[in-house]
């Protein structure tokens, strides 16, 4: 049996891409550098076409220093990522 290939917009393709390369993804780096205002968005796109993605609540410094708590995403049953993130 054949897997069956999975079709992306352009936004979908840049978060699911910016997820592959640095391995999670905030919605403060979607603003950030992908000018993406509606990450959650994408993500339950992503999921419904198939893609695993797991989440957590993580905080971050915004500008003026003070925490803040963002979501951050990435594909899979866990996080390699989670010793190097913020």
């Amino acid at each position: 049996m054949e897997a069956e290939e999975i079709i992306l917009n352009t936004t979908q393709q840049r978060v699911f891409d910016y997820i592959t390369e640095f391995g999670s993804i905030t919605s403060l780096q979607a603003f950030c550098d992908l000018g993406e205002t509606r990450l959650s968005a994408r993500i339950w796109e992503l999921r419904n076409k198939g893609i695993p993605i797991k989440g957590e609540k993580v905080k971050v410094k915004n500008r003026f220093g003070e925490s803040r708590c963002v979501k951050k995403y990435w594909i899979g049953a866990e996080n390699e990522n989670q010793s190097k993130a913020g």
